[in-house]
């Protein structure tokens, strides 16, 4: 199947680039409203799905448990710059459950955030697994752990290779991803996220699908869909912490509040819920490209679906169709949404 263009990049009168890909919009009964390319085929969902890995840590009880606050909450959906509040949120999580960064196996990495990667350089320190994209929602499976552990001394050692598809608190999150996805993960791909966790291949209907599920908690047990609710409501109390200053999904979310959920993942993946619809979203960019296609393609989609008002229009619209600039600051081209991908979405 030859995949629909989604995004195109001009450059004078011409394109200069095409971004193929596909999407799906699903409601919460599993119904396609909206397709394009082939939405059966497994991709790897990556940080797309945080939100979804992060239900058992309210549905367990460990956020009740170790008093998580909305901050540290919207941190463990996170995909993080390393910005210090993420830092310091990451820390504080381990912190309530008697622990330290020391547990955490997501490895380390300067903060991707320039400003707060400069400033730690500046200070002459050197970054720890805090300062990983992923720490939140890692901080978040050790909370977990540590609530099956019942005390911080059992929870170190319960934890020791938490990354294995077969330990205890990978089996809860795979879990949760099995119910919310209705793919059984024994028949699904796997492989290793660049955190080191599994990694699962979805198709995108059954993404799109978990996500009007999980902005909705239609078709969740009554504990998941509380804690559907609580993350949504924690995201939408701190975007900041989802992603960073100037990141789309936190640009999103701050202005949109609890009408959006959005997260991007790796390798041109993004995935959305619109709770006031019932809907949810799933794109993969054939690609990989994300800060290109891929946040230009779910705008296009979102700003399609939601009824917007004259302020919400001018938000999206520079988003949707992007200006790009030499370093001289020179206007050289656009990012735009194809256009028959903007007909089809209406």
């Amino acid at each position: 199947m030859t995949q629909p263009v989604l995004v195109e990049l001009w450059r004078g009168d011409i394109v200069e680039s095409f971004h193929r890909g596909a999407l799906a919009v699903v409601d919460t009964a599993g119904v396609v409203l909206r397709q394009g390319g082939d939405i059966e085929r497994p991709v790897y969902a990556r940080s797309a799905v945080k939100g979804l890995q992060a239900l058992p840590l309210v549905a367990s009880g460990a956020a009740d448990r170790f008093g998580l606050t909305h901050e540290e909450l919207a941190l463990a959906c996170a995909s993080h710059g390393g910005q210090p509040e993420h830092v310091a949120a990451a820390a504080s999580m381990l912190a309530k459950a008697g622990l330290d960064a020391d547990v955490l196996e997501c490895g380390v990495h300067w903060p991707s955030n320039e400003q707060a990667s400069r400033a730690l350089a500046a200070s002459g320190e050197a970054p720890c697994a805090l300062h990983n994209n992923c720490s939140g929602k890692h901080s978040g499976f050790a909370c977990l752990g540590a609530l099956m552990a019942g005390d911080a001394d059992r929870a170190r050692g319960l934890l020791r290779g938490y990354v294995e598809p077969d330990h205890v608190v990978m089996r809860e999150i795979g879990a949760s991803l099995e119910s919310a996805t209705g793919v059984r993960l024994a028949d699904a791909p796997r492989a290793t996220d660049g955190c080191s966790i599994p990694t699962f291949g979805f198709p995108l209907r059954a993404l799109a699908h978990a996500f009007a599920r999980f902005g909705t908690g239609v078709r969740f047990t009554p504990e998941r869909a509380r804690a559907a609710g609580r993350l949504r409501e924690a995201v939408a109390a701190a975007p900041l912490m989802v992603a960073g200053k100037g990141r789309l999904d936190t640009r999103l979310m701050t202005h949109f509040g609890a009408r959006v959920f959005c997260k991007v993942g790796a390798e041109g993946v993004y995935c959305a819920a619109l709770p006031e619809l019932g809907l949810g979203i799933a794109l993969k960019m054939d690609d990989g490209n994300n800060a290109r296609a891929a946040e230009v393609a779910v705008v296009a989609l979102i700003e399609s679906l939601l009824a917007l008002d004259d302020v919400d229009r001018a938000f999206v619209s520079p988003l949707r169709d992007v200006e790009l600039r030499n370093w001289n600051g020179r206007l050289v081209g656009r990012l735009a949404a194809a256009a028959d991908f903007v007909r089809s979405a209406r």
